[in-house]
């Protein structure tokens, strides 16, 4: 016979302030501010670095719950089930964090499907709670989505930038939505309708950031087998659209079949069928696609179905769509090169990612950041006097307005370069033996071809602005004909 259980008004806020909680952002600031309503007297940066701070705090409240037997939720007032099975939910959340941080490196390792092997008793824990059997294994599987998506984005957002903050929440939002509320609810298997498009200079992390999206994305827990539906290491597939020919894109993407056109003497399966219904595809360099690609796309993302070339027998694409670009779409979209109604169908949600000069500029302790943080993967270990040896080097090699024209993907090759010889020189094309106002004076003279012309002009650019994307937006070329031209002159 269930016990009548009560909750005072202050016990009542309390649980309503944890449901907020837990319900929010965790790198956003207004839930910063609720930590530090629900345990007041110690600083947020403390509270902030002790992750179990507020579990220690909830379990204490629930306590006295258990006297005279275990509390189950159908014990309080129905008005209050949801705070109170939110609290047992939150405890038994932190009481298993180091079990589902092993088992996600245990994945990472190469481990295929494997059993959870604490399945059983975290599903013992709630239901002994009176927690509804189905809702124990939904969630299960929620547990499983919020530590991947702490794992990768934390990983692929590091920083402690104005902008890097910003784009940690953009990422958590683009997993579970700005109301997890609702995405608990409703939406937790019908995000793969809500493509990303992330926009960026290369080298700012559109790859690790596509990936931690596309690796956080919900899998259900089969309760019957005490396993997942799928390794979340094989549901994300990333496709570099410029690896390709536009005549092999087709194929790349929509697979073929045997004698579909010259050369296809097997059945070939393309990454829109190969994609995992829980996972995501994603695009890199979509910019540089064709209008009759951007087309068959746009049909796959409005009808979620497609034919591999060879063939009438549709297929359905069950996956979510991530795309990248560091063109400049606003460009191409009026000169006709991406397709109105592609982007709109792509921009459910744009994540700009920002440049290291960004960064910097916001907060130049990110130097320091990074380059710990680049030792720490590639040795496995930093110190302080590794990281300040590095930055030494920077700070002597290179002027203090360096712009990083390779953002990250630079400085990681900078901190290689350190480590090998001992310093580095910077991503600086030299200068041309022809001077600007030589320039200047053959073009006034009328004594340079075009070729030449484009040459020298597409690197006056690029000495003054430091990367293909500005000389190609200010010389209305495309960003591979602008490297190309300077390049050329660099090594005439």
């Amino acid at each position: 016979m269930a016990r009548k259980r009560s909750l005072t008004p202050a016990e009542r806020a309390f649980l309503r302030r944890l449901h907020d909680f837990v319900y929010g952002n965790p790198f956003s600031a207004p839930r910063a501010t609720v930590l530090v309503e629900m345990i007041p007297g110690i600083p947020v940066q403390d509270l902030m670095r002790d992750a179990e701070a507020l579990s220690r705090v909830v379990a204490e409240r629930m306590q006295r719950f258990d006297e005279g037997g275990l509390a189950l939720v159908g014990d309080f007032p129905a008005e209050d089930h949801a705070i109170v099975e939110n609290a047992y939910v939150y405890l038994a959340y932190h009481r298993y964090l180091a079990d589902f941080d092993r088992f996600i490196e245990r994945q990472l390792a190469g481990a295929t499907n494997p059993e959870v092997p604490f399945a059983a008793a975290l599903l013992a824990d709630l239901g002994a709670r009176g927690i509804e059997e189905d809702d124990t294994a939904r969630y299960i599987a929620f547990f499983y989505q919020l530590r991947r998506a702490f794992y990768f984005i934390v990983r692929a957002a590091a920083g402690e930038s104005p902008s890097m903050l910003q784009l940690r929440l953009a990422l958590w939002s683009c997993v579970f939505t700005h109301d997890m509320r609702a995405y608990k609810e409703r939406w937790w298997n019908r995000l793969e309708d809500f493509s990303t498009l992330l926009l960026g200079e290369t080298g700012t992390g559109k790859g690790s950031a596509a990936a931690a999206i596309g690796r956080s994305a919900y899998i259900p827990f089969l309760r019957s087998e005490r396993r997942f539906a799928v390794n979340f290491t094989q549901s994300f597939t990333a496709l570099n659209l410029l690896q390709f020919p536009e005549t092999l894109i087709e194929s790349e993407l929509f697979g073929h079949r045997k004698g579909a056109f010259t050369g296809a003497i097997e059945n070939h399966e393309g990454v829109l069928e190969s994609c995992s219904a829980y996972g995501a595809l994603f695009l890199d360099e979509i910019g540089e696609v064709g209008v009759p690609i951007q087309i068959k796309l746009l049909q796959v993302l409005q009808e979620r179905a497609f034919m591999p070339l060879g063939t009438h027998a549709v297929k359905r694409f069950h996956g979510r769509v991530i795309a990248a670009t560091n063109r400049r779409l606003t460009e191409l979209r009026r000169e006709g090169g991406f397709r109105d109604d592609f982007y709109y169908r792509l921009c459910s949600d744009v994540i700009v990612l920002p440049t290291l000069r960004q960064r910097l500029a916001e907060s130049p302790s990110e130097l320091d950041v990074l380059v710990r943080l680049l030792l720490t993967r590639m040795t496995g270990a930093s110190s302080d006097a590794s990281t300040d040896r590095v930055l030494a080097v920077l700070r002597r090699d290179l002027p203090d307005s360096y712009p990083w024209p390779g953002n990250v993907r630079e400085l990681e090759q900078a901190v290689r370069s350190i480590l090998l010889t001992g310093g580095y020189s910077g991503d600086v094309v030299p200068a041309a033996r022809d001077s600007d106002d030589e320039l200047a004076q053959r073009v006034q003279d009328g004594s340079l071809g075009a070729e030449e012309l484009l040459q020298r002009y597409c690197l006056l650019l690029y000495r003054r602005h430091g990367t293909y994307e500005e000389v190609a937006r200010r010389s209305g070329l495309d960003r591979r004909t602008a490297k190309k031209y300077v390049n050329a002159r660099v090594a005439a």
